[in-house]
């Protein structure tokens, strides 16, 4: 099923045009050494972008993965360069989808990358299974006070 709504979303549901525009941002964001983090990110959510279903985007930090300091603030530095303008042509792309009861799918998971378009960086791709088992290991460490 998740191979079918992939397959679907990437040539039907704006999954293609979507990842265009996240490469279209690290494109342009890679020509900065500043901007060098900025499109790594966008590079790992376009292939996110590509193929949503079946997959969610974690953060590093529930991967083991240490804590880029700095990584809110360099959150929203993403925002204004790129984050607001991906997350319009999302919102769009989701409200156009809308319009047909096949679409509502695809609409529903251009909002979520909507949502994704204001903390991009910090963020790892991994299967459904994996973000559920991963979200209560962090509940387990939480009740217990670790």
């Amino acid at each position: 099923m998740k191979f079918a709504l992939n397959l679907l979303w990437f040539l039907f549901g704006g999954g293609i045009f979507a990842a265009a525009l996240w490469i279209l941002a690290g494109g342009l964001l890679a020509l900065t050494v500043v901007g060098l983090p900025f499109a790594v990110a966008a590079f790992r959510i376009a292939g996110f972008t590509a193929f949503p279903f079946g997959r969610r985007l974690v953060d590093a930090e529930l991967m083991g993965e240490t804590v880029v300091p700095g990584t809110g603030v360099a959150n929203v530095l993403w925002i204004i360069l790129a984050g607001i303008w991906l997350a319009i042509a999302h919102v769009l792309a989701g409200l156009a989808c809308l319009t047909s009861i096949v679409g509502i799918p695809f609409g529903l998971a251009h909002f979520k990358l909507a949502g994704i378009c204001f903390a991009p960086l910090g963020k790892r791709t991994v299967s459904s299974e994996v973000a559920e088992a991963l979200q209560r290991a962090q509940a387990d460490r939480i009740v217990r006070g670790d």
